[in-house]
């Protein structure tokens, strides 16, 4: 298959098997998604939706965080691990979001990524679940199954960034993204791989992948 073919037969694929496509990150408007998106770094989704209703009861909006001292903020959020590092930059953020932006979440990947503890990946997912920009996050899943599907070189997610949105239609990017992380988690993920469970791997994917795993599992 060629590239545009592999990215064809990807699209239909997981057309088919995701019709609807679930958010993973339980949120209400920016604000909350922002904040849980944060949370999600090096933490599962599931762990990040068990802690924000916690932190949410107390403060779901910038102007009630920042009531919050960073220690209260870092003793909820503790499970998902980085709490230093996220309590500091919730705390953070909120007070930008009062001081400069009147309380909301900006549109704009410039605004977002000048704020505390915001990188490119979470900006990206904001605007594209958040505000419906195209987007193209790139999570260890998209890494990873870019690499598997012979679609980039693996060698950091900046360039299976730019890889992704060279090969598949802007207008699909969004749903894309999240297509492809479920399935990763669900039939292609990288511990307890099943390639006969992984179709379109199983169909497309590269040959030193294939090769390495029918050698691993020969043994």
């Amino acid at each position: 298959m060629t590239k545009a073919e592999r990215a064809a037969f990807i699209i239909t694929s997981l057309q088919e098997i995701y019709p609807t496509i679930p958010i993973p990150l339980d949120h209400k408007d920016p604000y909350t998604l922002l904040v849980a998106v944060l949370l999600s770094a090096q933490c599962t989704d599931v762990r990040v939706n068990q802690i924000t209703p916690l932190l949410f009861a107390k403060a779901d909006n910038p102007y009630d965080m920042v009531k919050l001292s960073v220690e209260e903020i870092r003793e909820i959020i503790k499970p998902c691990g980085l709490s230093p590092m996220k309590s500091k930059g919730i705390y953070g953020l909120s007070q930008i979001l009062i001081e400069k932006h009147n309380g909301l979440v900006p549109q704009s990947f410039e605004a977002l990524e000048e704020l505390p503890a915001v990188g490119h990946k979470t900006a990206s997912v904001v605007m594209s679940q958040a505000f419906g920009v195209p987007a193209f996050p790139v999570d260890t899943h998209i890494h990873r199954l870019m690499y598997r599907w012979n679609l980039t070189n693996g060698k950091n997610v900046v360039q299976t960034e730019k890889d992704a949105k060279a090969i598949f239609p802007r207008e699909l990017w969004n749903d894309l993204h999240l297509q492809i992380i479920w399935y990763g988690r669900e039939y292609s993920p990288a511990r307890g791989w099943n390639l006969e469970k992984d179709i379109i791997t199983k169909t497309i994917g590269r040959a030193s992948v294939l090769k390495e795993y029918y050698k691993k599992n020969a043994q």
